[in-house]
Order: C-alpha cells, then sequence, then structure tokens
C-alpha cells in the first residue's frame, strides 16, 4: 500500500544522499522513479538534488505555480516512486498534491526536509507534512559542537556569529548553518 513518508533532520543528517540512494535502489530493480525539489534551492543548480559528499541528481524543480499531482499523473508510465528533496520550502497546496498522489494513484512518495528553521519555527511544507504523512522518520546527525543528537539549525552570519533573527529561507549549507542540539544552540561556543 503506497504511503506518504516524511523524513526529517538537521542540516548534514544526510537527507539529499539518502534520496539519491533511494532513487538508485528503484532503478537498479528497473523501477522508474521522478524526483523533484524546490526551485528555491539554488545552491548548485535549479533542479539539481546534490549531497554534500559529491553525488548529484537532475530533478523537477518546484515552484509555486507547480502542480505536482498533474506532473506525476501526465508521466506514462507512472512511476512506481516519487521522491522529494528539500520538502520543507512547499507550501500547503504541494502537500496536500502529494497526498492524492499516494491516495488517487496508489504511488508512493519520500519527502525529505528540515522539519525547524533557524528560528525553530516549523517551515510551511514541513508542518503539513507533518500533519498528512503517514509515516514520519527522524534522520539523524550529531550537533557540531559536542557528542549530542542535533535537532536545530543554527544560522551564522559571515563571521561565524550566530543568528536568531531575519528572513526565515536563506539558502546555504556550512558556510550558512550548523546542525547542533538544544544547548549549543542556545549557548553556542563561537566566540
Amino acid at each position: 500500500m503506497a504511503q506518504l513518508f516524511f523524513k526529517y533532520g538537521a542540516m548534514n543528517s544526510g537527507k539529499s544522499i539518502e534520496i539519491i540512494k533511494v532513487a538508485h535502489n528503484y532503478e537498479e530493480q528497473g523501477k522508474s522513479v521522478l524526483l523533484f525539489t524546490s526551485g528555491l534551492d539554488d545552491r548548485d543548480q535549479v533542479g539539481s538534488i546534490s549531497s554534500r559528499i559529491g553525488f548529484k541528481r537532475p530533478a523537477i524543480p518546484v515552484f509555486d505555480a507547480t502542480d505536482i499531482y498533474k506532473t506525476v499523473a501526465e508521466y506514462q508510465p507512472l512511476p512506481h516512486c516519487v521522491l522529494v528533496d528539500e520538502a520543507q520550502f512547499l507550501s500547503k497546496k504541494h502537500i496536500l498534491q502529494l497526498a492524492r498522489i499516494v491516495d488517487d494513484c496508489h504511488i508512493p512518495v519520500m519527502c525529505f526536509g528540515l522539519k525547524n528553521d533557524f528560528r525553530n519555527e516549523l517551515f510551511a511544507g514541513s508542518k503539513y507534512l507533518l500533519i498528512y504523512a503517514d509515516k514520519l522518520e527522524e534522520m539523524k546527525t550529531i550537533c557540531w559542537f559536542c557528542e549530542h543528537k542535533a535537532t536545530m539549525n543554527l544560522r551564522i552570519d559571515g563571521d561565524g556569529h550566530p543568528v536568531y533573527t531575519g528572513n526565515q529561507i536563506q539558502i546555504g549549507g556550512n558556510e550558512s548553518y550548523y546542525p547542533v542540539c538544544r544547548h549549543c544552540y542556545n549557548h553556542p561556543p563561537i566566540d
């Protein structure tokens, strides 16, 4: 039975490499997949899923006007699985479209993304995935500063100082964010 999955984790928890691995496993068995990613993520290039260890895959970029359900339903033959990276940037309507793919097309959908932003607020896509997903799975990583599990994302400025206010979305990697535990988020050992 097809289900809607949300696999979430802090920065550096291996979300993008996991989605590439899942796609490879399906394709190795001769099963097709459709990969999507947020059109906001332009770190490598728009429409690309890139892992920090160097693997990358092309993906269909999702913008506000994108109808994911229509894109999948018109793909023939229908894919065996739909994979979505950077799902935190999706809107409620996109999450409802993904749920419809599961319910109406009977295709499993696996979404990967951050749960909370650098202010510890939910992203819109994450909020609605937490509501509508059939299965939730935390992808774990360790704190940048200690050995505890990282559950938060600490934004840093160009001088390496913590930032706790500002726009929710700022695309970046290790130069902009650290995965941290709650203690190190509140008391970062940064000079």
